[in-house]
């Protein structure tokens, strides 16, 4: 991914172009039009494969540096752009402070994506030459295509035996897309139902109207019927052992958004309220866990579950002294049993469910929510965050109670 020295020369002198955006500075409306050119970078309408470049730091129409700094700050800004939520699904890049052609410049180099399309702020952004543009009906099937031939994804694979009578079309246009664009989006929007589904990727294509396993997860009628594991087992339990008694115990299953919210209910019920009275004249709340963290970490743990031949629910069993969030599946892609949870490292197993997560507004930032998690829970005085690979099979957080 890392180009040489000489090919980001070569595409800096050849100015902007389908591969090419140059930028003197992140002042103004300039961090807006980059995250257009990334998004629009990632889903290489050309088809090309190559990687497309953002240089920010050269003087507009001529070879010479302006007055940007690429200092930390600069570059912290522009890789935020991939997970602060406005891109989705967030897109493969590296930023880097190089040294091209005598200036030192801030390069942002993008990968076209297997997942197309990529949306910004709800907008599907494409390049044709050096300039950018909202995707037309026609670039949006091309993109879809093209997704469906890298079709390496298992989220994005069709369920087969399964048809658009499957999937709740009231529920995708009167919930899905209400939460997941604006109304602007959706008022210049004159897409037919069977579009907007390949777009975002709920089906496989126009052509091929068959739910993809998102679609049956985030629209189905009966999800169960296709996955069978697609719930949330949830169990109270009265001790610190398995073995001891459970008080409560329950199949938390639905359509992907039913499925959070009744979880998010069950927490609820089960977080305490102390109330210290001795910290002057104000009354302070302290609850036994911080529901925030609690959320994030449920969220995460079905965001990332492995969908393919897994046999076993997302599991929480809630202890008196703690409580441990089984996720099926090991960690994905370059997240080991060592970094996982480190700051920075995140992979997507399903990126297009991780979209619709991010749509229905169950996600506000890519990558965020263990970091979340880890904050609310210094916050209140809790223990270290736990995670740990159970088996090689199975990713577990515990999130240990206040300390006595």
């Amino acid at each position: 991914m890392k180009l040489s020295d000489a090919d980001l020369e070569s595409l800096l002198r050849g100015g902007e172009s389908h591969r090419v955006e140059r930028k003197e500075s992140l002042g103004g409306n300039a961090k807006d039009a980059i995250a257009e050119a990334i998004c629009a970078f990632a889903n290489d309408l050309s088809g090309e494969g190559e990687p497309g470049v953002i240089f920010v730091g050269v003087k507009d129409g001529a070879d010479e540096a302006s007055d940007f700094v690429p200092d930390d700050r600069a570059l912290q800004t522009l890789l935020d752009m991939k997970t602060d939520g406005r891109i989705s699904p967030p897109p493969s890049m590296l930023v880097e402070a190089r040294t091209v052609a005598g200036m030192r410049l801030a390069v942002v180099t993008v990968l076209p994506s297997t997942s197309p399309p990529l949306r910004f702020n709800g907008r599907i952004q494409v390049r044709i030459g050096a300039r950018r543009g909202i995707a037309t009906a026609q670039d949006e099937r091309v993109l879809n295509e093209r997704r469906r031939h890298f079709d390496n994804f298992y989220d994005s694979h069709p369920v087969r035996g399964a048809t658009l009578e499957d999937l709740h079309l009231r529920v995708f246009e009167e919930d899905y897309l209400t939460s997941a664009f604006t109304p602007e989006v959706l008022a210049e929007n004159n897409r037919t139902v069977e579009q907007q589904l390949a777009s975002t990727g709920m089906i496989v294509s126009i052509d091929d109207p068959t739910p993809t396993v998102t679609g049956m997860l985030v629209l189905g009628r009966q999800p169960r019927r296709y996955f069978p594991d697609f719930y949330v087992l949830f169990l109270r339990i009265n001790g610190t052992d398995l073995g001891d008694p459970i008080i409560d115990s329950a199949e938390i299953d639905g359509r992907l958004a039913d499925m959070i919210n009744k979880t998010d209910d069950k927490l609820r019920t089960y977080i305490t309220v102390g109330v210290d009275n001795t910290s002057g004249s104000r009354t302070i709340l302290h609850p036994s866990y911080p529901f925030e963290a609690l959320q994030q970490l449920v969220r995460n743990a079905v965001m990332h579950r492995n969908y393919e031949g897994a046999s076993a629910p997302v599991r929480i069993c809630w202890f008196n002294d703690r409580i441990e969030i089984f996720s099926p599946g090991a960690p994905y892609g370059h997240v080991t049993a060592e970094n996982i949870g480190n700051p920075g490292v995140v992979a997507y197993r399903n990126p297009k469910l991780a979209d619709a997560m991010k749509g229905l507004n169950f996600v506000d930032r890519f990558g965020a929510g263990i970091g979340i998690a880890k904050s609310q829970l210094r916050r209140g005085g809790h223990p270290e965050l736990e995670l740990a690979v159970v088996g090689g099979t199975v990713t577990a957080a515990i999130v240990r109670a206040l300390p006595k």
